[in-house]
């Protein structure tokens, strides 16, 4: 099991150096440059000239990439070239309503979807399960921003539950935070609802052909004790891929629903940063999302191993 999990954190640090690579070599190639963008069309040359040496824009590429991935290893993420506060400030101020946001979201998904799928592998080829799946394939269909503007039409609008929007902070409660994280969070786990309730069903019928299943029922257990005591288990492989990929994605890829419910999270200051081009606050925040998705993915790598021991000797 080390050797498994140290194989996996080398892998683990090769993908977080090329990654860095990749995301600043693509960011700061992008046409124009910070200060001539923050001073405007009519500054002179010498007033750009000192902006960038201030914000050390003035350095060349390799230099500038070395500085940037040495304070991000030391936790010195730079100076936001718009806020003129640190990065890292903004990034933890953020995160502290991404990352509930996506736990949340992720929570909902699996409450829904784990019932749906264990239902409809129970009741496989009837007329219940084809009811799920067409559910699942309709919410595979309607993409989250959508549903994000009907839950505002309906619980906001209409019923007044929820506010339409904007985010209160911590400081005012915690069940009133998660409160007006409730619609945005529910609009993010549908979709991803409806994709882990296919592949817990699928995964769960195809376990069920198994020989240890059929000898299971024989010795006495009855389908659901079946399900529970031997089939989850290997099935739940598959499922935690989904499920990893998942978190991923509601933790980065949260910025259309972010900026329908106003919400200052990551995802809205990737795209604020982008508008503002504000480079040094987009590479570190994009670098701290996939960061993210890798450690997920390594979570996720040494899950397999704990529950199917034979993995552990693919390295």
């Amino acid at each position: 099991m080390i050797r498994y999990v140290l194989n996996r954190l080398r892998s683990l640090f090769i993908s977080l150096i090329f990654s860095s690579l990749v995301i600043f070599i693509m960011i700061e190639g992008v046409p124009g440059d910070a200060a001539s963008f923050m001073l405007g069309i009519n500054s002179s040359e010498d007033t750009v000239r000192a902006l960038k040496q201030e914000l050390g824009l003035d350095e060349n590429l390799i230099t500038r990439y070395f500085q940037w991935s040495y304070g991000m290893l030391t936790g010195d993420f730079g100076i936001s070239y718009t806020y003129r506060v640190p990065v890292k400030d903004l990034v933890i101020e953020r995160a502290s309503l991404s990352a509930p946001l996506a736990i949340y979201a992720l929570v909902i998904a699996i409450a829904i979807s784990f019932p749906a799928g264990f239902f409809a592998a129970k009741h496989y080829g009837k007329k219940s399960d084809y009811f799920i799946m067409g559910l699942a394939q309709l919410g595979i269909a309607i993409p989250n921003f959508w549903f994000g503007m009907l839950l505002v039409l309906i619980f906001s609008i209409n019923l007044n539950w929820f506010s339409a929007g904007g985010f209160p902070g911590w400081e005012d409660g915690f069940f009133i935070g998660m409160r007006s994280l409730t619609l945005p969070a529910i609009a993010l786990a549908l979709p991803q609802a409806a994709i882990l309730s296919r592949i817990l069903r699928s995964a769960l019928i195809d376990t069920l052909q198994e020989d240890y299943i059929r000898t299971a029922r024989a010795k006495g257990l009855n389908f659901s004790q079946a399900i529970l005591r031997h089939a989850m288990k290997n099935a739940l492989i598959p499922v935690l891929t989904i499920m990893g990929l998942q978190f991923s994605f509601l933790l980065a890829g949260a910025i259309i629903i972010e900026n329908i419910f106003f919400l200052p999270g990551l995802g809205r200051l990737i795209f604020q940063g982008i508008t503002q081009r504000d480079l040094i606050v987009v590479e570190s925040v994009v670098m701290i999302l996939v960061f993210s998705v890798i450690l997920v993915n390594f979570l996720v790598d040494v899950a397999y191993a704990i529950i199917d021991p034979r993995l552990r000797k693919v390295v």
